[in-house]
């Protein structure tokens, strides 16, 4: 499938408006020099092109040591607008959840102590990814107008697809489908739109 490889952010320089201005904001702060240690993605619905205006950025890293990682992000940001940080167990992990607001972005620095490439954000896009990959802007269009009405992108995936269950975990089960199984999932929800 054909998708960017989202660990490198290097991909928004080239993409929509939206993700240019992203790529731009992150280079500005450097988040991805001063978190480099902590293996940073930008997750969310900016990297695969359903975002809203309103949409934030969101980064997730990983670390073993959540109180340090905190420290060094506050170091880092503790200056920008509304920053505020919280530490909570979400999905059964620890977490550090850090937010702020700087140059026109809403941003969410995210970290557990479990590797970037593992958790639910990075494994829900990837998964979004795949499906917007097959169903193309016919399932974008979908997907943002969902959104525009206030669903979640997971519901709103969960939705579109017609999955059953907890829309997160569904979403989440999909990357376990075969292409073929995904194509055939999907293709059929878009002949139908």
């Amino acid at each position: 499938m054909n998708f960017p490889d989202f660990k490198n952010p290097g991909y928004l320089k080239e993409g929509t408006p939206r993700q240019k201005e992203a790529y731009k904001t992150l280079s500005s702060l450097k988040i991805f020099e001063l978190l480099n240690s902590y293996s940073p993605i930008l997750t969310g619905t900016i990297p695969i092109d359903i975002d809203l205006p309103e949409s934030d950025l969101d980064i997730i890293c990983s670390s073993s040591d959540l109180t340090a990682f905190a420290a060094q992000v506050k170091v880092h940001f503790g200056d920008c607008q509304r920053f505020k940080q919280s530490l909570s167990e979400i999905n059964n992990e620890e977490s550090v959840v850090t937010n702020f607001f700087a140059e026109g972005f809403d941003l969410e620095i995210f970290c557990q102590n479990k590797s970037t490439d593992k958790q639910n954000a990075y494994l829900h896009m990837l998964a979004e990814a795949k499906v917007i990959a097959i169903g193309g802007e016919a399932f974008k269009k979908q997907a943002r107008l969902l959104k525009t009405k206030g669903i979640k992108t997971e519901p709103a995936f969960a939705q579109l697809l017609s999955l059953p269950g907890d829309p997160y975990q569904a979403v989440l089960d999909l990357n376990h489908l075969s292409e073929e199984k995904l194509r055939e999932l999907v293709v059929h929800k878009v002949l139908l739109f």
